[in-house]
């Protein structure tokens, strides 16, 4: 069972074959870092341009690795949302003509899915390797967290009693947030401190050359639903305490440098940040993880599993790895992490969620279309 993924829903234009929903035979991912980092946030327009320019060859590269025609694969698998709704556009009808044209089934998979099972696909290929690791296990509680999502839920599957000849997944949103989004946060912080886009990966590596003590930031507390988050806060928080500072000055100084400078590596960077600017990042930083670790273990207490998947772009962040790691042990918890290539945007993500869903019959027709905000699962609020 060969299924091509094809994920194209922000600004990275993707595309993968993956058997059974457990081995990657391919993946290619287009980025349009270098096209957006001069805004420093994502051009939905130019997002759009990009995709339609790369979409043809990055599916061919993906059949070339895989040693594959495209006549060769069962379905076509294909983002139909949330994201920016011209780039959903390109793959998800590009994705339908190649469906239609070589007479495969077609599978809409909701992005958020995509990320959950980046972290099951993860688990099996290791264990296809004979890595000495834990079998991931459902119900568990999984926390996808990137630029442009926050949210926790629960995944479950039948019961061993229900005789189901494949897991059909159920999801129910235990979270999410009000306002920003933790990865969207990264991003502006490092915006506003003149550090690069994407902010996540920068502000992990200079975080590490601060004190994160130095700089207390409260804990979020939540008025309603206490699983939900918000970042906004914090965000403005970092602002406040730049504003009309010597550090504000230092930014400016920085933001004048990064434009005579094609790329800035770590080290450059550090030798332009004051180390009162390296403690505001770091503790900046330890406020997010702090909140995004939190809210995750008290999801699995109060759903009663034993077992958390993260995924999404800030699952890289060494230092979410680490709290994760420390905090779950004491308390019997299994944590899983995709691989940093698979945290991110990509299209084997898409293609093991399709495997699933078509196993489960759950096939579209030509009259599948993209959808900006498409919530999954069942909202348990």
């Amino acid at each position: 069972m060969l299924i091509l993924g094809i994920e194209s829903s922000c600004d990275e234009t993707a595309a993968a074959i993956v058997w059974k929903g457990e081995r990657i035979l391919s993946s290619v991912v287009a980025s349009q870092v270098l096209t957006h980092e001069k805004y420093g946030g994502v051009v939905p327009e130019l997002a759009s341009r990009e995709h339609l320019r790369k979409i043809v060859p990055v599916v061919d590269e993906a059949c070339h690795r895989a040693g594959l025609s495209l006549a060769e694969v069962d379905a076509i698998a294909v983002t139909e949302g949330p994201g920016l709704i011209g780039s959903l556009l390109v793959g998800l009808v590009y994705g339908k003509a190649l469906a239609l044209t070589l007479g495969k089934p077609l599978v809409g998979v909701n992005h958020l899915e995509g990320h959950i099972h980046a972290a099951l696909l993860q688990n099996k290929m290791q264990r296809l390797a004979g890595e000495p690791v834990q079998e991931a296990r459902f119900p568990n509680v999984t926390l996808v967290v990137s630029g442009g999502h926050t949210s926790l839920f629960l995944v479950e599957t039948p019961s061993p009693q229900v005789k189901s000849p494949t897991p059909v997944f159920t999801y129910r949103r235990l979270g999410q947030t009000r306002d920003d989004a933790a990865g969207e946060a990264f991003d502006k912080v490092a915006k506003l401190l003149a550090l690069g886009y994407p902010g996540g990966p920068v502000i992990d590596s200079l975080a590490r050359f601060g004190n994160a003590q130095a700089v207390e930031f409260g804990r979020i507390k939540m008025r309603g639903n206490p699983l939900d988050f918000s970042f906004a806060g914090i965000k403005t928080a970092v602002l406040y305490r730049v504003r009309g500072t010597a550090i504000a000055v230092e930014a400016e100084e920085r933001r004048a440098w990064r434009k005579r400078v094609e790329r800035a590596t770590v080290d450059e960077l550090r030798a332009h940040c004051s180390q009162a600017t390296l403690h505001l990042i770091a503790s900046f930083q330890k406020a997010v993880v702090r909140d995004l670790v939190e809210r995750a273990l008290a999801a699995a207490d109060a759903s009663r599993v034993d077992s958390i998947f993260v995924s999404g772009g800030v699952a890289c962040n060494s230092l979410l790895r680490e709290r994760f790691a420390e905090a779950a042990k004491p308390l019997g918890l299994q944590v899983f992490f995709p691989s940093p290539a698979l945290s991110t945007d990509n299209a084997a993500m898409i293609a093991a969620a399709g495997y699933f869903k078509l196993l489960a019959g759950q096939c579209a027709d030509v009259s599948l279309t993209a959808h900006a905000s498409l919530p999954l699962g069942v909202n348990t609020l």
